[in-house]
C-alpha cells in the first residue's frame, strides 16, 4: 500500500484542523432545544416517544393508569396482542421451537395451526439457500472484521441477483422478506467463518438442514463438530423470539419505516435497519455489556465484595473506568422504568444455564450489579424515570455461555429482528403512502454572499 493510500485511513493534521472548525460551526446552544420545545431523540423527559405512526405488530407497555394518573408498572411486551411471557411459556410447555411459530404470528397476525406451522416451516426451509457462487463471490471476498458490515454488504449484493428487486408489490416484498429471514443465519455464520479463514483458521461451510429449526441450524453451522445440546438450542431459540420486535419506534424499526416510506427496495431497507442496529446504543449494547463485565472482573480483587463492586460502578459513572463514557451498559431503557419483561424471562434461564455451565460466580456478579446499579445511578444523577436491567444486560452472558463469539452477538439480534423489520415494512407499504419527513427548525441567520477576494 502506498503512502497516499495509507493516508486515506489516517486522521491527518489537516483533518484534525478541519474537525475543530466543524465542531465549532455546528455546535448548537443546548438551551435552544428547550426554548423551541424540541423533543431530542423524539422523546420527552420521561422517555415517552413522539407519536409518529400506528401499528398492529407489537406493543411495549410500561405504565398503567391509577386514580386517573399514568404511573410506571412492570413492563410487558405484546406480539400481535399476545403477552410475550405467555408466548414463550406456550412453546416451551409444548416442547417445540418458537422462532418459526412467532415469525408466522408477526408476519400474518395470528398464531398458526399445526398444519399452517408445518407448511410455513417447509417454506422457510426451502428458502435456506443462496445464489450459486454467492459464498465465493460475495462472502469470501474482502471479509470484514465487523459482521454487521459484512452482512449489510451481503444483503445489498442480493439485490443484483433478484430480477424483481425493485418491485414493491406486497407478494413480491413478502417473498423477499421470507428469503432474507431464511438466508440471514447462513450469511451470518459464513461471514464469520470467512473472516476467520482469512485470519488463518480452518474453513468449514456447512449447508443448513431442512429438518432443523433456525436456532439449531445456527449452532450446527457455527460449530466445526456440528454438535449442540437441546438446552443450548432452546435457549438460543428463546433469545431469537425475545429480540424479534419491540414496537414501531425503536431506532432500527423506525429506520425501516422511514426508508420504506421513500419507496426504495427491500434490500436497501433492511441494510439501513442493519446500520442502525449496529450502533452501541441499540443492538451493539450487548457487546458493550460483556466488555464492561470483562473489564470489571479484571479490575476487581474480589467479585463478591459489594463495596469494591460499588466503587467500580461509581468509576464508570464518573468516566474513570472501562470506556470512560459515563455509562453502566445494560441498565436503563427508553420505555421500561420498572422492569424489562425480556430481561425477566432471560434471567430465569440464565441462572439454570449458569449452573449447568459452571458460571455461577459470573451470574452472581451480574445479579449484584443489576441490584446495585439503580441505587448508584440515582445517587449520582437526576433520574426522570426508573432504571432497570434491559434485555442486553443478560443476553451477552447467555451467548458467552453458549460459546457464541462476541462478533456474532449483534448479528444474532439482527437474525431475530429482521422478522420485525419485515412485518413493519409490509405494514408501512400496505397502510401509508406518504414519505416520512419531520421538521427541523433552522437557526442560521441569512447572509449575503461574499466574493472570494473580499473574504
Amino acid at each position: 500500500m502506498s503512502t497516499k493510500e495509507y493516508a486515506l485511513f489516517e486522521v491527518t493534521p489537516e483533518i484534525e484542523q478541519f474537525a475543530k472548525i466543524c465542531e465549532e460551526k455546528n455546535a448548537i446552544d443546548k438551551d435552544l432545544y428547550g426554548k423551541y420545545e424540541v423533543k431530542r431523540g423524539l422523546r420527552d423527559l420521561n422517555g415517552k416517544g413522539v407519536l409518529a405512526g400506528l401499528t398492529n405488530i407489537s406493543d411495549v407497555c410500561a405504565t398503567k393508569v391509577v386514580d386517573g394518573k399514568e404511573v410506571p408498572c412492570a413492563g410487558n411486551l405484546y406480539y400481535r396482542g399476545y403477552n410475550i411471557k405467555d408466548l414463550v411459556r406456550g412453546f416451551l410447555d409444548a416442547d417445540h421451537y418458537g422462532f418459526e411459530e412467532i415469525t408466522y404470528l408477526l408476519l400474518f397476525g395470528d398464531l398458526p395451526s399445526e398444519q399452517e406451522l408445518a407448511t410455513f416451516h417447509q417454506t422457510l426451509a426451502e428458502r435456506r439457500t443462496l445464489p450459486p457462487t454467492f459464498v465465493r463471490d460475495v462472502i469470501m471476498k474482502a471479509p470484514s472484521r465487523d459482521m454487521m458490515n459484512s452482512l449489510s454488504r451481503s444483503i445489498l449484493s442480493l439485490y443484483s441477483y433478484d430480477a424483481k428487486a425493485d418491485d414493491t408489490s406486497i407478494p413480491n416484498v413478502l417473498r423477499q422478506c421470507l428469503n432474507l429471514i431464511s438466508q440471514f443465519p447462513m450469511m451470518m455464520v459464513y461471514g464469520y467463518h470467512a473472516y476467520n479463514y482469512r485470519m488463518g483458521d480452518d474453513l468449514f461451510i456447512y449447508a443448513p438442514s431442512p429438518e432443523l429449526s433456525t436456532a439449531e441450524n445456527i449452532l450446527m453451522m457455527l460449530r466445526e463438530d456440528r454438535k449442540y445440546t437441546k438446552l443450548e438450542a432452546r435457549i438460543l431459540d428463546m433469545a431469537l423470539v425475545l429480540h424479534m420486535d419491540h414496537g414501531g419506534g425503536n431506532n432500527s424499526t423506525f429506520t425501516t419505516h422511514v426508508v420504506t416510506s421513500s419507496g426504495t427496495d427491500t434490500y436497501s431497507t433492511i441494510a439501513a435497519a442493519m446500520a442502525s442496529l449496529k450502533g452501541p446504543k441499540h443492538g451493539g449494547a450487548n457487546i458493550k455489556v460483556t466488555q464492561m463485565f470483562e473489564d470489571m472482573k479484571e479490575k476487581l480483587h474480589d467479585w463478591e465484595d459489594r463495596d469494591e463492586v460499588r466503587d467500580y460502578l461509581l468509576k464508570l459513572l464518573n468516566k474513570e473506568a472501562f470506556d470512560r463514557k459515563g455509562l453502566i451498559y445494560g441498565m436503563g431503557h427508553a420505555i421500561y422504568s420498572v422492569s424489562d419483561p425480556r430481561a425477566d424471562i432471560f434471567k430465569d434461564f440464565v441462572k439454570k444455564l449458569a449452573k449447568e455451565k459452571g458460571y455461577e460466580k459470573e451470574y452472581a456478579l451480574y445479579e449484584m450489579v443489576e441490584h446495585m446499579a439503580p441505587e448508584v445511578i440515582a445517587e449520582k444523577r437526576k433520574i426522570y424515570k426508573g432504571v432497570n436491567a434491559n434485555v442486553d444486560f443478560y443476553s451477552g452472558l447467555v451467548y458467552s455461555m453458549l460459546g457464541i463469539p462476541s462478533a456474532l452477538y449483534t448479528p444474532i439480534f439482527a437474525a431475530a429482528r429482521i422478522v420485525g423489520w419485515s412485518a413493519h415494512r409490509l405494514e408501512e407499504l400496505i397502510n401509508v403512502d406518504k414519505i416520512i419527513r419531520p421538521a427541523y427548525k433552522p437557526l442560521a441567520p441569512y447572509r449575503d454572499y461574499v466574493r472570494m477576494e473580499d473574504r
